[in-house]
């Protein structure tokens, strides 16, 4: 995939999937210690741990349609690629965590990408799951929490069109602030 954003939405529809009611994605770039950490984790129905063991394999899948499950050996290979590493941690019942660090000046990094849109994409698909999106830039933090925009806009659907593009807007805007006052001496 050409940006890790299409990975981290890839990750997400997997915790859906689980039936999560809480999803949690924290994206971390250090560019002092060089790091780039995407964490995505869920309280959904989590895995067996046989199955835990294997699932990175693209022929593992619980897909019916297909006889591959790409998104996690796909996420595993950019960070390996990059000098990273990748860990998925599941317990049955309780949920699921995966853990992907990349060299973040590595030159194979794929550009992290619209994250606005995935956000947005990602809530489109919530109708039943709270998503709290953290981004960490060196010592900056931006938090966008469902629950709390939904607390905000008190009784209009967090799905609408209208919500959604402001959605989108305000994750470019605060990702673009962070980054913006942020530069490495």
């Amino acid at each position: 995939m050409k940006e890790l954003s299409l990975h981290i939405l890839d990750l997400v529809e997997n915790s859906l999937k689980a039936e999560a009611e809480l999803i949690k994605v924290t994206i971390t770039e250090d560019t002092v210690k060089d790091i780039l950490i995407i964490e995505i984790e869920d309280n959904g129905k989590g895995m067996e741990k046989d199955f835990l063991e294997r699932v990175d394999d693209p022929f593992t899948t619980t897909r019916k349609t297909r006889k591959v499950g790409l998104g996690l050996s796909l996420m595993k290979a950019a960070a390996l690629r990059c000098e990273g590493s990748f860990n998925i941690f599941s317990e049955k019942n309780k949920g699921t965590r995966v853990y992907c660090t990349f060299k973040h000046s590595h030159i194979d990094r794929a550009p992290l990408g619209n994250m606005g849109q995935t956000i947005t994409a990602i809530i489109n698909q919530c109708t039943h799951t709270d998503l709290v999106y953290t981004h960490i830039y060196n010592d900056k933090c931006f938090i966008l929490d469902t629950k709390e925009i939904s607390g905000i806009i008190d009784g209009i659907s967090i799905n609408s069109t209208k919500i959604l593009l402001w959605i989108c807007n305000y994750v470019n805007n605060n990702i673009n602030n962070l980054y913006k006052y942020n530069i490495m001496l």
